[in-house]
């Protein structure tokens, strides 16, 4: 008699970290991480620097909407050239770019010759490389891992950031506490060069060979298009806009809620800052678990709550330690609902748009930041710090329903080829 074949082993399901096993993955990660610490970096330096040019809470929030607004306009035109050409060379060129502007922001520095909208004006700049460069990071992951693990790609994607959000502001801080924004801007810079070592270890993807690829301006309206008739996309997007809209005066106005609510300098800066990071961190390394228990609706509306609960309490100024122990918490929370949003849009795209998709919630989610920043500045300005960070935290509070109108869409088992 025929023996019978062995059983098949079972479907590997993967966890959050196993994605790093795989060396292209592993690579392109960690070129991410390299570059978003450094915009972390960069970031503290130009906002603190802006803190001490003028004490104008509207000034200091556009730091943030110089930071999040390119994403808003190029985004599209980022993920679509990322689902065109060669998405490697794009993230050679724009960490190459960062780190010319980066060092000419520090030679103006230095020179004394920055004024806040040239500081304004570099920082966008800054911006429109990281529009570019992250659609093509995001699409690049799908070819960096097999199908199955891409969920779990994708959180590491989202930790990692998050990471770069805790470390970054950290030692930012640090930089400038010693060396002032000078430092900070040459320590960004060195993070880009690192980014472009990392990228071109890491093996190129398989040509496109299509011959029938459209132009750039057809390939946005085509994405544009893919996303008008996918109702559960809309959704995403709705909710990633209105969440980031909403809760955004934290990140924003963190100068001043380290200058004004906890009385520090850059150093409790960098802490707070990074204090919110780090919980981000922790709430994005538990995401692959959370998502097995409870639905996406169930994360969006809880890290949302959360985190709004975490800002009303600091504007009653329990102390730098109880405020970055709430950030902690906070930062938590928010995660969850950004990488929702992010997973969602990796998981109902088809491989040809999915460049396109991913920029679109990007597109949304930062155009959110951009708006909100300005806006929840001059909230800030007119009615004072505690009255925007109180009312952000109690409309994050509110937020979950809109859930009941527009619940989060469930993508299990909904991955396209």
């Amino acid at each position: 008699m025929t023996a019978e074949p062995p059983a098949p082993p079972p479907a590997r399901t993967g966890s959050t970290l196993s994605p790093l096993a795989h060396n292209a993955f592993l690579l392109l990660w960690l070129s991410s991480l390299t570059s978003n610490t450094g915009n972390a970096i960069q970031v503290v330096g130009a906002s603190w620097l802006m803190t001490s040019m003028t004490g104008s809470a509207a000034m200091v929030a556009l730091v943030q909407t110089a930071t999040s607004l390119p994403f808003m306009l190029f985004a599209l035109v980022g993920g679509a050239a990322a689902d065109l050409h060669d998405r490697r060379r794009i993230m050679l060129a724009t960490q190459v770019v960062m780190a010319a502007i980066s060092i000419l922001l520090a030679v103006l520095v230095g020179l004394h010759l920055v004024s806040p909208w040239t500081l304004l004006g570099l920082t966008l700049a800054l911006g429109v490389g990281a529009a570019f460069f992250n659609p093509a990071f995001a699409a690049s992951t799908g070819d960096s891992v097999p199908r199955s693990e891409l969920p779990g790609a994708v959180s590491l994607n989202i930790l990692g950031f998050n990471a770069s959000r805790a470390v970054g502001p950290a030692i930012g801080g640090a930089i400038v506490a010693l060396g002032g924004s000078l430092a900070a801007f040459v320590a960004a810079a060195g993070a880009y060069l690192v980014a472009v070592v990392l990228v071109l270890r890491r093996p190129a993807s398989a040509p496109d060979e299509r011959t029938d690829k459209p132009s750039m301006g057809r390939a946005i309206l085509d994405g544009l298009a893919y996303v008008r008739q996918t109702g559960p996309i809309r959704v995403v997007l709705l909710r990633a806009v209105a969440f980031t809209l909403t809760g955004v005066a934290a990140w924003a106005l963190m100068p001043l809620i380290a200058r004004d609510l906890t009385g520090g300098g850059p150093s409790q800066f960098g802490l707070l800052l990074g204090a919110l990071g780090l919980g981000a961190v922790f709430g994005a390394a538990a995401s692959h678990a959370i998502r097995r228990r409870f639905s996406q609706e169930t994360i969006t509306s809880a890290g949302g709550a959360l985190y709004g609960a975490a800002c009303l309490l600091i504007t009653l100024q329990p102390g730098l330690y109880a405020t970055a122990a709430l950030l902690v918490i906070g930062g938590a929370g928010w995660v969850q609902a950004l990488s929702g949003f992010s997973v969602a849009g990796q998981m109902l795209s088809p491989r040809w748009v999915v460049g396109r998709v991913t920029a679109a919630v990007s597109a949304v989610t930062y155009g959110g930041l951009a708006i909100g920043s300005w806006a929840w500045g001059h909230v800030a300005e007119v009615a004072g710090l505690k009255v925007a960070i109180a009312a952000s935290g109690g409309a994050m509070v509110l937020l979950p329903l809109l859930g009941l109108l527009f619940p989060m869409p469930r993508h299990e088992g909904t991955a396209k080829t």
